[in-house]
């Protein structure tokens, strides 16, 4: 049966390496929406904690009930709670949303400084304040997201000189409601541009280890936390000539071991890497990439499909992140090591 390996090694490695640049695990939260990036949302937030790491971010609220019990606090990025819940906190993505949470909700402010797609204008901040008090929500926490910081521009300068500025402001205006509030900035790309100057910084890619900076930027040495391995179904020799699969793209040149392996695009095996894409093993996929099951030039009983995401992006001109989101939940996940 076709399965996910995670090292728990390479998690324990890359949270070092995080906890070093921002000074301590208390200012990492780690980001575990979607199935965290594809990796098993349960398993990586109980290392997680047990780690030390006491914040985390998700996109749902049914995402945070599953891991409560790891975590002191969950902020949640898209999704309107029936209640309060001390546990959560739920960002505001737009003034027109403020009237729609419940009295009592803890909330944190996300600001518009650049990215043009979710937040408030800085302009304004004032108002939103007033609203949040006014619908009887406390504020928690003010917070945007840097959209160019893995490239090297002005962008993630003027951004982070334009939070700073709000930071301020949110301090005095805070001070009227008697509110504490957080601030974060840093997604992962952003964790490595400079020293935490936020209360705290909001890990994903970076933690599972797949983070890609612009080569005119340092990289930190992260190491992948997932694997996908395929188990045969068949093994056949494909004589000269013959060709395998929907519409026979391949055709062998010689004689040629090929097995079938129980995973296609049902499963996150992007298609596009059909014919292409050869393993971290030198094992190359043969003909089309099937709904349940891919060719490969192999007769293995276990094959190492990939080891690192974004090796399989490129294949199919992706991002990592894309193949590790879509990796269907049902697969089996261990810890492998």
């Amino acid at each position: 049966m076709a399965s996910i390996k995670l090292s728990r090694e390479a998690l324990i490695y890359n949270l070092d390496i995080i906890t070093h640049q921002v000074g301590g695990k208390d200012k990492i939260a780690v980001v575990l929406k979607d199935n965290a990036y594809g990796h098993g949302a349960l398993m990586i937030a109980q290392a997680a904690s047990e780690y030390g790491v006491r914040n985390a971010v998700v996109r749902l609220e049914r995402e945070a009930a599953e891991i409560v019990e790891f975590f002191e606090r969950i902020l949640i990025l898209a999704d309107m709670p029936d209640r309060p819940n001390e546990t959560f906190s739920y960002a505001i993505n737009s003034l027109e949303s403020i009237p729609l949470f419940p009295r009592g909700t803890h909330v944190e402010l996300k600001m518009d400084t650049g990215m043009h797609r979710n937040g408030i204008s800085p302009s304004a901040l004032s108002k939103a304040f007033e609203q949040i008090s006014a619908q009887g929500l406390i504020c928690k926490g003010v917070f945007t997201h840097f959209r160019s910081a893995d490239t090297l521009s002005s962008e993630w300068y003027w951004q982070r000189r334009a939070f700073d500025a709000i930071k301020i402001e949110s301090v005095k205006l805070a001070k009227k409601y008697k509110w504490h509030l957080r601030f974060h900035a840093s997604n992962s790309a952003g964790t490595f541009r400079s020293h935490c100057s936020d209360d705290m910084v909001r890990v994903g890619i970076a933690l599972y280890g797949c983070l890609e900076m612009d080569t005119t930027l340092p990289q930190p040495p992260l190491k992948s936390v997932l694997s996908l391995y395929g188990d045969k179904i068949a093994t056949r020799v494909l004589k000269k000539g013959e060709r395998i699969g929907y519409n026979g793209i391949y055709e062998a040149k010689e004689d040629e071991v090929i097995s079938t392996y129980d995973l296609g695009y049902a499963n996150g095996l992007d298609r596009l890497a059909s014919n292409r894409y050869i393993t971290p093993e030198g094992i190359a996929l043969r003909g089309r990439i099937s709904m349940d099951n891919a060719a490969f030039s192999s007769d293995a009983d276990e094959l190492l499909i990939f080891d690192n995401a974004n090796e399989y992006a490129k294949a199919v001109g992706t991002i990592g992140y894309e193949i590790l989101a879509c990796l269907d939940k049902e697969l089996k996940r261990e810890w492998r090591n």
